[in-house]
């Protein structure tokens, strides 16, 4: 299987460096016609120019691919409308959205300022969110999309002084997981993409042989896989170093507690037998978690009958 993205359309946001640069390269090399977004500003948000973009852009072009430079603001939903309407015009499709554009304000939580919750917040995910509702039309009308949004391990796992970024990245993964279920009679696909690299995000935190190794080159093709039409859905891939992972949310099947157990010191009792991982399974939506606890409940009343 060759995977290729000739005809298509791929907008990349945050593309002027690191990751964003390296994925917009590597589609570009494979076919695509890429809209390299980056509003161009400091790590923390403040700034802007198109100076980044219009560089990977020139570079994209002398390699001989096609390309065009976008400074958008992810987080003001009427530019990120503004560069869909420029992408129709010039090119009249759409068809991977990469989510990648992302700011850093870190602080412990007990230091950290609201504006800096706020903005982090509005940056990664609902600058995630605008990018997917202003492709969504368009997709839907081709009857054909692929989505893949960044979220981070500092979410999933948690990471000292991340409180913003952490929650913004998390939840990627629960606007992910419903878009998915709309998505699917329309052929478009939704997954999530957790990268651990060195970048201008990070390159404090890694030192020695690590430094040459986590780069975003070898990330990117679990991005390309994620965005084929050969790609999966509703997926959490983990990438870093040429080292691939996947992270599933599954729930315990869990125990019905009545009569006098239904209470906290029955929930104490049991708390073992319900975090007991034999026969636990991932959801594939919300109403399998509430007829699961129906089923449960209604068996375990007809037991008493």
């Amino acid at each position: 299987m060759s995977i290729r993205f000739d005809g298509q359309v791929v907008i990349v946001t945050g593309a002027g460096a690191g990751l964003g640069r390296s994925h917009a390269l590597q589609f570009a090399a494979r076919g695509a016609k890429v809209v390299v977004n980056d509003f161009g500003g400091a790590r923390d948000g403040t700034g802007g120019s198109t100076a980044a973009a219009d560089a990977v852009v020139k570079e994209i072009e002398a390699a001989g691919g096609e390309a065009m430079a976008n400074g958008a603001d992810v987080s003001d939903f009427s530019s990120v409308q503004a560069m869909v309407d420029q992408v129709m015009a010039k090119w009249g499709r759409i068809d991977v959205l990469l989510a990648n554009a992302g700011i850093l304000r870190d602080k412990s939580f007990a230091k950290m300022d609201m504006p800096d919750f706020e903005k982090v917040i509005d940056v990664h995910l609902i600058g995630t969110a605008n990018c997917a509702r202003a492709v969504w039309p368009v997709m839907r009308d081709q009857n054909y999309g692929r989505l893949v949004f960044t979220t981070s391990s500092s979410g999933m796992y948690g990471n000292f002084g991340q409180a913003n970024y952490g929650a913004a990245k998390t939840g990627m993964i629960g606007l992910m997981n419903v878009l998915q279920i709309e998505g699917d009679k329309y052929g478009i696909t939704v997954n999530t993409l957790s990268p651990t690299a060195v970048t201008r995000m990070t390159e404090e935190l890694f030192s020695g042989p690590a430094k040459d190794l986590l780069t975003p080159e070898t990330i990117s093709p679990g991005v390309l896989f994620l965005a084929s039409k050969e790609g999966p859905k509703r997926t959490i891939l983990c990438a870093g170093g040429g080292c691939f992972a996947r992270t599933y949310l599954h729930e315990t099947e869990g125990v019905i507690l009545t009569g006098d157990e239904l209470s906290p010191e029955g929930v104490a009792a049991h708390f073992d037998e319900i975090s007991d991982m034999k026969g636990a399974k991932a959801l594939q939506g919300a109403f399998e978690q509430t007829y699961k606890y129906a089923q449960k409940a209604e068996a375990a009343h007809a037991a008493k009958e």
